[in-house]
């Protein structure tokens, strides 16, 4: 209350503090020292006031869209179960929007995916802070960090027995581990990093990595399964009305496992209808701003519906088709050829990733 008290108070200071700046300004009067410094002679023409009145409007319209955006939220949630699949360092986390019903979280994927994923990011991390000093023996400033790392890193391996993994998984995270301790003592007893121990080292665990990477991706995908088996089975004919979506930064695009799990539960045509994937600048965001984004987007359909007759236009860069005219026609008068994509049709159901195939690897089993 007194902080409100002390805020109208300012307020009409400030306030009196302006009608008396346009008085001092029109009759000389001084102002009193209090306001001295805060209050200055401003100036406004016609046209700069009437350009502010047009572009308050569209500030304006985020206040009046975010209202609507709640209604619209609420009832299409009051009729389409949701299912959100986020990013996680731990495999992912999936959510459950029943009408009617509080939001039902599924299992995690198994604690051994998480061991296997941070095994192959270790390996990943001494290239890192070795990096940057290869072949600089004058720079000793990377030796403290690593030699924290081997500390924690040998903990690691001498408690691996007691890790629940399955045996085989295990002696290839053991194989791992236990190069990682070797290859930072040999680069510690030298006191430098050297390309060619780098490139050896890398050689030698590649192999041990693509087995940890098949580990953990197929202990993920199974698990994402089995739930999606069952969120299905209880669902029913509702499934039918399922809307599904989820997140992803740039590099987690292609192939990306949750979307690419939830695609098998859902007809070709129902990508980019019912199933979304939505891009995000980092790699975690919360159930509350996947939910906005989703039905905004759903949401946003009815309005090509009402002006254009399309309800998927709203999908796509509005102004994206003019802005494409306009490019080829500036690139004619520059004489070069426009270098854009194929136009594709409003609704179209391809795949959110690239799906052009061409020559080249495509997976860890294609590199050599």
């Amino acid at each position: 209350m007194m902080y409100r008290l002390f805020s109208s108070l300012t307020a009409g200071v400030l306030a009196a503090g302006l009608a008396a700046g346009s008085a001092s300004a029109q009759t000389g009067g001084a102002l009193p020292s209090y306001l001295r410094g805060l209050v200055a002679p401003t100036t406004s023409t016609p046209a700069a006031n009437a350009t502010r009145d047009v572009l308050q409007l569209n500030v304006s319209m985020f206040a009046l869209y975010d209202a609507a955006a709640r209604i619209f939220q609420a009832n299409i949630m009051a009729n389409h179960p949701m299912i959100l699949a986020l990013f996680s360092g731990a495999g992912g986390r999936m959510i459950l929007y029943r009408p009617g019903k509080p939001p039902e979280d599924a299992p995690s994927v198994p604690m051994v995916y998480q061991v296997l994923k941070s095994t192959g990011h270790s390996t990943m991390a001494i290239s890192e802070v070795v990096l940057p000093f290869v072949n600089n023996a004058n720079d000793k400033s990377w030796m403290a960090p690593l030699l924290a790392y081997r500390t924690q890193m040998k903990t690691a391996v001498d408690g691996l027995k007691d890790v629940p993994m399955q045996d085989d998984w295990k002696s290839t995270v053991r194989e791992i581990l236990s190069n990682n301790v070797a290859f930072m003592d040999d680069c510690l007893a030298k006191g430098m990093i050297a390309m060619e121990a780098v490139e050896a080292f890398a050689k030698k665990q590649a192999p041990h990595i693509k087995v940890i990477v098949n580990a953990a991706a197929s202990t993920q995908v199974k698990h994402w399964m089995t739930v999606l088996d069952g969120w299905k089975t209880s669902l029913g004919d509702d499934w039918n009305k399922v809307y599904a979506a989820a997140n992803t930064i740039y590099v987690a695009r292609q192939n990306n496992v949750l979307f690419s799990t939830l695609a098998q539960y859902f007809p070709p045509e129902a990508i980019n209808d019912r199933l979304l994937l939505i891009e995000t600048i980092s790699f975690t965001t919360t159930p509350q701003d996947m939910l906005t984004s989703l039905t905004r987007i759903i949401s946003d359909r009815a309005v090509g519906g009402l002006f254009f007759g399309q309800d998927r236009l709203m999908d796509f860069e509005l102004m994206g088709g003019d802005a494409r005219k306009t490019i080829v026609s500036e690139m004619q008068k520059r004489g070069k050829q426009a270098f854009l994509p194929p136009w594709v049709p409003f609704g179209s159901h391809q795949w959110p990733a690239l799906i052009t195939p061409g020559p080249g690897p495509t997976s860890l089993d294609d590199l050599k």
